[in-house]
Order: structure tokens, then C-alpha cells, then sequence
């Protein structure tokens, strides 16, 4: 294979990132590019060689990025986003429904949600303490 070819290889692996979720492809992609460039210095390197060294490359870069995720996490400044159950965790709310076998409704903002929890009668005051899914958890306020 010629220099180029890596590069293309590298490019096509780049674009791919964007549709695959991961982060995989773009340490493919990197170590493809790597080859490149020393295809362009060394091009009398057989092909056996270049695949080893692409593979190689691409494995190590991509369990380095994963352990240095591992060890420092991307802090975001909404963690509960599209967790809207989540988010809610901590609020009073007012039972509509009485909790009875374990379940019952509260009224959030301007909507009603099923809530888990201890038997209470309706218009009791609860703290939501966790959620599953759509169904948040109470106590007692």
C-alpha cells in the first residue's frame, strides 16, 4: 500500500467517527494517519508490517483514551439532563392520588406523575427520594 492510501483510510475512519458512537474509529483513524506518514518516509515497509502497525497503533490509543476517561470523567454542569425523573429528586410534591399497594399519582408543576412509595392518603405532602424511568419514588415530607 502507498502513503496515500493510509491517508484516505484515515479520512474515511475520521468521517465515520461521526456516525458511530464510542469514540472507536477516530483512533483507527489517527493510527491510520501515523502509518501514513511513515509510509511517506519508509514506503519500502511491506504491507504485513503496515496492517500490524495500524491495528497495533489503533488498540493502544483507544484503551489509553478509555483509561484516561476512566480516570478523569467529563464533569458536565447538567448531569440529570434527559433524565427528567432525575431531576426532581429532592422536590415536595402533593399527592392527588393516595398511595395504595405502593402506588399512587402526585401533581408535578402542571402534570400529574405516578408515584412508589409508603400508603399515604391524597393530598399528603411527599419528597421524592428516587426515580425508574417515569415512576419516582416517595416518602413522607
Amino acid at each position: 500500500m502507498l502513503w496515500w492510501h493510509w491517508i484516505v483510510i484515515a479520512v474515511v475512519l475520521a468521517a465515520a467517527e461521526t456516525f458511530l458512537p464510542g469514540a472507536v474509529a477516530i483512533w483507527f483513524a489517527a493510527s491510520a494517519a501515523f502509518i501514513g506518514l511513515v509510509m511517506a518516509v519508509f514506503s519500502d515497509l511491506p504491507w504485513q508490517y503496515q496492517w500490524l502497525g495500524f491495528a497495533i497503533l489503533g488498540i493502544v490509543a483507544m484503551l489509553l483514551y478509555r483509561s484516561y476517561r476512566n480516570k478523569y470523567p467529563e464533569v458536565t454542569e447538567q448531569p440529570n439532563l434527559n433524565q427528567r425523573g432525575a431531576q426532581y429528586i429532592g422536590a415536595e410534591l402533593v399527592l392527588v392520588e393516595a398511595i395504595e399497594q405502593g402506588q399512587g399519582r402526585a401533581r408535578l408543576g402542571d402534570g400529574v406523575w405516578k408515584v412508589e412509595g409508603p400508603e399515604l392518603p391524597a393530598g399528603a405532602r411527599v419528597r421524592v427520594t428516587g426515580a425508574r424511568g417515569a415512576i419516582l419514588t416517595v416518602v413522607s415530607a
